[in-house]
């Protein structure tokens, strides 16, 4: 449990980085974008190496990975729908299902 409390918030600060930017893409000049980006991006780091540590063992590498996108995929549409305002279409909604399906491999013993 503690590995993904620390990947949800390693993702919050990745989120941030990535995209946080987009909605001053006319404000601020792209070197300004990256120095932000590279600030926040550290403070992912600062979750997202405990998180792997704690969880390796606990998880393989493949379960850790696909954790890690599934999470980044929920926290991304809340930020996009909250913070960019944009709509979450059907379309999305299928293609992340895809995805989570995904996870039933990762995580089935055969």
């Amino acid at each position: 449990m503690k590995t993904v409390v620390l990947l949800i918030i390693s993702n919050i600060f990745m989120t941030m980085a990535w995209y946080g930017h987009l909605k001053h893409k006319a404000d601020w000049p792209l070197w300004l974008a990256i120095l932000i980006s590279w600030g926040i991006a550290f403070f992912e780091y600062c979750f997202q190496v405990p998180a792997n540590r704690i969880g390796y063992g606990e998880f393989n590498g493949y379960q850790l990975k696909t954790i890690q996108e599934i999470i980044t995929l929920i926290v991304f549409v809340v930020f996009a729908a909250v913070y960019l305002k944009e709509p979450l279409k059907w379309n999305y909604l299928v293609s992340f299902a895809c995805m989570v399906a995904a996870v039933f491999f990762v995580f089935k013993k055969f």
